[in-house]
C-alpha cells in the first residue's frame, strides 16, 4: 500500500474495505498478526474525513531499523472526500504529536511506538521531491522519509532551525513575509493567526485571509503580467501559456522569515515561482496550464508541500525544533528553486508573534464537559430549592450577594 506521510495529523490508517478510488486495501480478516481493539475512530481533516476501527499490527522497516514492532493502526471503513479520484495512496501516516491522536491522546502514535520499541532517536526528516513536475502526472516524484535521524546526502549547505512553539501540530513562529524582496509590512501576529504549522499533508501554501490578500496584491503588483483573472488567484481558473514559454520568469520569489533558535535572530526560506506556479495539465500540442499554489485559510498559516518540496525538513522532536536545508532535488531545468539565507536581526519585529491564548481540541472537550457538569449541578440545586418549602428558605441580606462574571470559552475549530 502507498501511504501519505502527514505531519499535520497523528493517526496511522489504511483502507480496510474496497473503495472506488483506491486500487488496493488491507483485508484485516486475512491477517494473522492484526488484532482489533474494537474502538471506533473518526478523523476529520481540513478536507475530507474517515471513520474506522482501531487495532494493532506488526510492522518492519525496510532498512536501517531491524526487528518487528507492534503499532496502532486504524482500518478505514467509511470515508468522505478522503480517497479522491486519481490519488495513488491507500492510507495515511500521521507523524504529529499524540495531542492530535483520535479518539484520544492516549493512542500511541506510530513514531512514538517506534522510538520506544526500536530505541531510535526522537527525530525524523522528510525530503519531498516534485518541483516543476505536473501535479497530475503519472510519474513518481520520489523523496525520502528518514526515521531516527538525518541523511547528509539529502541536503546542501547548512541546516537552519526554528523552535517548535507547541507540541501538537509542528507549530512554528513566522516573523514576516516578503514578495520580490519587499516586506508585506503586516503585524507579525497576522502570520500566526491562529497558528503557523509545517504540514506535509497539505498540498498548498495556505495563508490567513489578510496575509493571502496582501500576497496576491504584491505578486500582481510585482509580476510582469498587466491583467490577470481573479479566478487564477482563488484557484477556480488555470492560466495557460505556450509550451515554449516559461511563465515562471514573470513572477517574483516569496520569502518566509522564521525565528531562529537564538530568538534575537531569524532566517528566511525562499521559494521561486517554479514552486508556486504549478503545471497541472497540457491542452493539445501547444498549451501548458498552471495553477496558483497558494490559497487562503480561515484558521492557520500552513507551510505545505508547495514550500516543503524546496527543502529537506528535519522534525527534531528531541530538541523541540524544526530544521530547514536546501534540497538537491529542488531544481527545475538544472537551476535551484529554493534558497535559505540568514542570520537576520529580529529588532524590527515583536518579541513574541504567537498569541499566548491557545485552545487545543482536547482542552476544549475537557472545558466543555466541565461546563456541562457545572450547569447540571446548578440545575440540580435550583430544582431542590424550588422543592423546599418557602419557610425553610433563607432570606438573603446585602452581605450575601456575590457578583459573578461568567466567562466564555472561544471555540476554535480545525
Amino acid at each position: 500500500l502507498n501511504i501519505l506521510v502527514d505531519t499535520g495529523s497523528s493517526n496511522f490508517a489504511v483502507a480496510g474495505v474496497p473503495d472506488p478510488d483506491v486500487t488496493s486495501y488491507f483485508n484485516a480478516e486475512l491477517s494473522s498478526t492484526y488484532k482489533s481493539l474494537g474502538i471506533d475512530v473518526t478523523v476529520k481533516y481540513s478536507q475530507g474525513s474517515w471513520t474506522g476501527v482501531l487495532g494493532t499490527d506488526v510492522i518492519t522497516i525496510p532498512k536501517g531499523i531491524y526487528g518487528s514492532y507492534t503499532i496502532n493502526i486504524a482500518t478505514i471503513l467509511e470515508s468522505e472526500n478522503f480517497f479522491l479520484p486519481g490519488v495513488k495512496w491507500h492510507g495515511i501516516l500521521g507523524l504529529a504529536y499524540d495531542a492530535l491522536a483520535k479518539p484520544s491522546s492516549s493512542v500511541e502514535t506510530f513514531f512514538d511506538s517506534l522510538v520506544r520499541q526500536a530505541r531510535i532517536p526522537n527525530i525524523f526528516s522528510l525530503q519531498m521531491c516534485g518541483a516543476g513536475l505536473p501535479v497530475s502526472g503519472s510519474g513518481t516524484n520520489g523523496g525520502s522519509l528518514v526515521l531516527g535521524g538525518i541523511e547528509p546526502s539529502l541536503y546542501k549547505g547548512d541546516i537552519w532551525y526554528t523552535p517548535i512553539k507547541e507540541e501538537w501540530y509542528y507549530q512554528v513562529e513566522i516573523l514576516k513575509l516578503e514578495v520580490g524582496g519587499q516586506n508585506l509590512e503586516l503585524d507579525c501576529r497576522e502570520y500566526n493567526a491562529d497558528k503557523a504549522i509545517v504540514d506535509s499533508g497539505t498540498t498548498l501554501l495556505r495563508l490567513p485571509q489578510k496575509v493571502f490578500s496582501a500576497v496576491v496584491q504584491a505578486i500582481a503588483r510585482t509580476s510582469l503580467i498587466q491583467e490577470f483573472s481573479s479566478g487564477f488567484w482563488t484557484g477556480s481558473q488555470l492560466a495557460c501559456w505556450d509550451k515554449t514559454e516559461r511563465p515562471w520568469s514573470l513572477f517574483p520569489k516569496l520569502s518566509i522569515y522564521l525565528r531562529d533558535e537564538n530568538s534575537s535572530r531569524s532566517f528566511r526560506i525562499s521559494i521561486l515561482p517554479q514552486l508556486y506556479i504549478q503545471p497541472i495539465l497540457g491542452i493539445g500540442e501547444n498549451l501548458q496550464c498552471y495553477r496558483f499554489g497558494i490559497s487562503s485559510s480561515t484558521n492557520a498559516l500552513v507551510i505545505g508541500a508547495t514550500v516543503m518540496e524546496g527543502f529537506y525538513v528535519i522534525f527534531d522532536r528531541a530538541q523541540r525544533r524544526v530544521g530547514f536545508a536546501v534540497s538537491p532535488c529542488a531544481e527545475v531545468d538544472g537551476s535551484p528553486v529554493s534558497e535559505i539565507e540568514g542570520p537576520f536581526t529580529t529588532a524590527d519585529v515583536a518579541s513574541n508573534c504567537v498569541s499566548s491564548i491557545s485552545f487545543h481540541e482536547p482542552v476544549l472537550w475537557i472545558a466543555s464537559y466541565a461546563l456541562m457538569s457545572l450547569c447540571g449541578i446548578i440545575l440540580l440545586v435550583l430544582i431542590i430549592l424550588l422543592l423546599i418549602p418557602p419557610r425553610c428558605q433563607h432570606r438573603y441580606t446585602d452581605n450575601d450577594v456575590v457578583n459573578d462574571e461568567s466567562s466564555l470559552v472561544r471555540h476554535r475549530w480545525k
